[in-house]
């Protein structure tokens, strides 16, 4: 029979019970991988016990008896980072673990504003001869082939100081205006898309700086954010008016990196 527990929302979920079980699983599983401190100790079971555990995160024993047993107990972030240490998780496995706990790793630096382009995200984005780049959770441009530069006029322009801004770029330059046809819509459906990151990124000072400036800038950003519209970063065909070449018509496509899933990749490809 199905367990129907509340979730971390206060809502009832099957799913709740079966998470907490893989949880405390995984983290017995790795606890009994680890070599005790003193070795050469016999022991009845295999790896560190849990009161060993606990001392090497810093942590009461009884929450690591409460996590493995699957209890429906909200052990903190800053626990978990704890416990993560101690059973030394690799990258994907901490993700993993903080997954199943439903909780954000205060020490996860994929979602931190302001790094270069993931390797990856940069060769396609410098392979591509169609226009393609990336942002980073503040949006900020961080790589752009010359096709996209030739595109966004202004964005690039290098009497702006500092890293171009996609979400300021849209919302504050006359030349974007003039861009873009679509103009409100185009800073609706952004706004939106940027609202979504937001809910992941806030922590990060850059990212919220960027609405609050836009919030004083912007009157149009003002009342848009105030709406609380959220929508995925989607494709789809996209118009631009540019200054030089006219009307053009490209579909839109994002992808995302697979070690930095808060790094978007666009690519514009010319319509059919």
């Amino acid at each position: 029979m199905m367990d129907h527990e509340q979730d971390e929302h206060g809502e009832y979920t099957e799913h709740a019970g079966q998470q907490r079980r893989e949880l405390g699983a995984f983290v017995r599983a790795r606890r009994e991988n680890l070599s005790p401190d003193t070795p050469g100790t016999r022991r009845r079971t295999p790896g560190l016990r849990r009161e060993e555990l606990a001392a090497r995160a810093g942590i009461g024993a009884t929450w690591v008896t409460w996590i493995e047993q699957g209890r429906a107990v909200r052990p903190s972030a800053a626990t978990f980072a704890r416990l993560a240490d101690a059973l030394g998780l690799g990258q994907a496995e901490r993700a993993y673990l903080f997954a199943l706990a439903a909780r954000h790793d205060p020490a996860d630096l994929s979602m931190r504003a302001g790094a270069d382009a993931p390797p990856a995200i940069a060769a396609i984005v410098a392979a591509l001869p169609h226009p393609a780049y990336a942002i980073d959770p503040a949006w900020d441009v961080i790589v752009a082939n010359t096709a996209a530069q030739h595109l966004f006029v202004g964005l690039f322009d290098h009497r702006n100081p500092g890293v171009p801004n996609l979400l300021h770029y849209v919302f504050t330059d006359p030349a974007a205006r003039a861009l873009l046809p679509d103009h409100e819509a185009r800073c609706a459906r952004a706004m939106a898309e940027f609202r979504r990151d937001y809910g992941r990124g806030m922590h990060d000072p850059r990212v919220r700086s960027v609405v609050e400036a836009l919030q004083g800038n912007s009157p149009l950003f003002a009342r848009l954010w105030a709406q609380q519209g959220v929508l995925g970063r989607e494709g789809g065909p996209r118009r631009f008016d540019h200054p030089q070449d006219g009307a053009l018509f490209f579909m839109q496509h994002v992808l995302a990196d697979v070690d930095r899933g808060d790094f978007r990749l666009i690519a514009l490809i010319p319509a059919q």
